[in-house]
Parts: C-alpha cells; sequence; structure tokens
C-alpha cells in the first residue's frame, strides 16, 4: 500500500472546452481533457511534491478508464477507485463566450461516481494520509455520496487527520437549503474552511468579511481562509487576522481552477509547516497562474515555478505562453 500525505474524494468528468469564444452550437470541435475539484487538488499537490491519494467511482467506459489513466499519470495514487458497469462516466462541456464569460453544462446526473457508497472507502488506506480533503460537491451528487463523505470524515477524526473544507457551492446540484445545512455540518468537523466570500456569506448569512469569519470559526480553534478574488485572501485563527495580498493578472484566459489551485496550495503548506501568511500568499500566486492558462489542471505549477513567479525580481508576473 502506498503512503500518503493527503486523500480527496469525488467526481472527475471528461470536460470537452472547445478554444474559440463561440456560442456553442457555432462550435465543432472539442478538446477534450478532465475536470473535477478533487483531482484538479490532487494534481495540483503532486506538482508541488507530494503524495496524494484520489478516490472515485468511474464508468467502465473509454471516459471512465482515461481519467483514470491521465490522472494516474500525474502520479495521484487512483488504486483506490473504482471501475463499474452500472452507469457512465459524467462530461462536462464548457461554452467559451469571453474570459470572464464561461458556461458550463454537465452531464452528470445519475453517473457513476454519484453511486459512490460508505462501503466504498477503505479506512486502512484513507487513516495513512495526514490530511483528509473534503469540497461541497461530492455530498450534492447523490445521498449515498453525502453518506459518504461523511463516512470519510468519521475516519479522518477517528485517526486524528486534519480536514480540510473547500466549499465549492454548486446550486444546479441541490436545494440552497440542503447545501447550506450540510456545508455547515462539514464545517462544523473541518480544521481548516476555505471558502469564497460570496460562499462563506451563503454559509452564514454575514456579510463582512470579518464576520463571516467569527461566525465558521464559531469559537473553535479553526483556521479560515476566505477567497477574495483579485484582492487576495484573508486569513484568520485564534491567533492572528490579515488579508494577504493577491497577485496582479495582466491576462485572464481561463478563471474556472483558480480556487482549487489556491487549496492544493494551502495544503502543501501545511503539509510543510509554513506560516500561514507565506502558505496563503503562495496560494494566491498559485491561483493567478492557473487563470492564465487553458484548462483547468494544465497551470498547475509545480513548487519551483510558483517560487519563481513570486519572486519581485522576476521579469513580470504574468503567465509566459
Amino acid at each position: 500500500m502506498n503512503e500518503i500525505d493527503v486523500f480527496t474524494l469525488g467526481e472527475t468528468m471528461v470536460l470537452f472546452q472547445p478554444e474559440q469564444f463561440l456560442p456553442m452550437e457555432y462550435v465543432h470541435q472539442f478538446p477534450k481533457s478532465i475536470g473535477g475539484a478533487e483531482s484538479n487538488v490532487a494534481i495540483g499537490l503532486t506538482r508541488l511534491g507530494h503524495s496524494v491519494g484520489w478516490f472515485s467511482k468511474l464508468g467502465n467506459d473509454p471516459f471512465g478508464r482515461y481519467i483514470l489513466k491521465l490522472v494516474r499519470g500525474e502520479g495521484v495514487d487512483v488504486s483506490s477507485c473504482l471501475l463499474t458497469d452500472d452507469a457512465q462516466t459524467g462530461l462536462i462541456f464548457k461554452e467559451r463566450l469571453t474570459p470572464e464569460d464561461i458556461n458550463v453544462y454537465y452531464y452528470r446526473k445519475n453517473s457513476a461516481a454519484s453511486l459512490m457508497k460508505e462501503t466504498d472507502l477503505n479506512e486502512q488506506y484513507i487513516a495513512q494520509a495526514k490530511i483528509l480533503h473534503i469540497t461541497g460537491i461530492t455530498p450534492a451528487l447523490s445521498e449515498s455520496c453525502y453518506r459518504t463523505v461523511m463516512k470519510a470524515i468519521e475516519i479522518a477524526k477517528k485517526n486524528g487527520m486534519m480536514i480540510v473544507f473547500d466549499p465549492n457551492l454548486r446550486l444546479k446540484l441541490w436545494s440552497a437549503e440542503r447545501a447550506k445545512n450540510v456545508f455547515n455540518e462539514i464545517a462544523s468537523y473541518a480544521d481548516v474552511i476555505l471558502p469564497g466570500l460570496d460562499e462563506g456569506q451563503f454559509m452564514t448569512g454575514m456579510v463582512e468579511v470579518e464576520d463571516v469569519a467569527d461566525a465558521l470559526m464559531n469559537d473553535s480553534d479553526k483556521t479560515i481562509i476566505i477567497k477574495l478574488g483579485s484582492r487576495g485572501a484573508y486569513l484568520q485563527t485564534k491567533d492572528e487576522k490579515a488579508y494577504i495580498e493577491g497577485f496582479p493578472v495582466k491576462r485572464l484566459v481561463d478563471p474556472v481552477g483558480a480556487g482549487d489551485g489556491f487549496a492544493a496550495g494551502i495544503i502543501s503548506g501545511i503539509l510543510r509547516q509554513e506560516p500561514l501568511r507565506l502558505v496563503v500568499k503562495r496560494a494566491n500566486a498559485i491561483g493567478a497562474m492557473v487563470v492564465g492558462v487553458h484548462g483547468d489542471v494544465e497551470g498547475l505549477p509545480t513548487l519551483s515555478a510558483v517560487e519563481r513567479y513570486m519572486d519581485p525580481t522576476a521579469d513580470g508576473r504574468d503567465v509566459k505562453r
């Protein structure tokens, strides 16, 4: 059994993303890639030098096998993943009208990943990790996926693992009321919470950044890091509060995946036991790098690449393409 630093689980779909900025009905070629928040984070972490195990259930079809091979090829351990003949692998199409205006079309209802269940999890495998990474997407896929996530949290708590929660709100998948309840349930167990400001507002009913952070902490010993887009991020623990400046993006190519890169940066810094302000600064840099490259995972950097990007003496901070 391979040792891992991080365990994560969730659905990855085959992504069809045209290179042209056109309405979907006028696009005739769709290059194939993958899209999935948890596998994005897993790949981001392997590029930053960490060992990661990713679990999902995929259709025993060409798309499922393609995802498995691609994620494995990025250095992620996929040995716990399952292939099923009972459902097909989910698909996702992106419509790119402008770099800022992107529509996403999911074909994932009743997909193979929605069949994940508690008994699919291998506690011995999960327990070897230091960190469990959870998003709010997986519990939205089905009731059995919700129970699977809660089982993973139970295993993590039992084995003294840190839990990192990125809400990743997707209201196309479930009702606002159910999402809010589940998000706050998961947040109550999490050690680190990584919402965007809008997600934090959704979860807490608060408006101001610091009020959102206070509500999420709820007088506990949690680390709250709120993503603020171009403004960077806000960090709050029981010992410190700080706004961490972001990095300017001179050329926006594709905004999707920035939050996953940010999460990978946070988890990487925690694993390296670095000061949190540096951790958040690097995560901001990774997010800025990701939006400068086409695709969900293509822009995720290595550690040396992000360190060069952060160097103020470097020749600009824009992504070179």
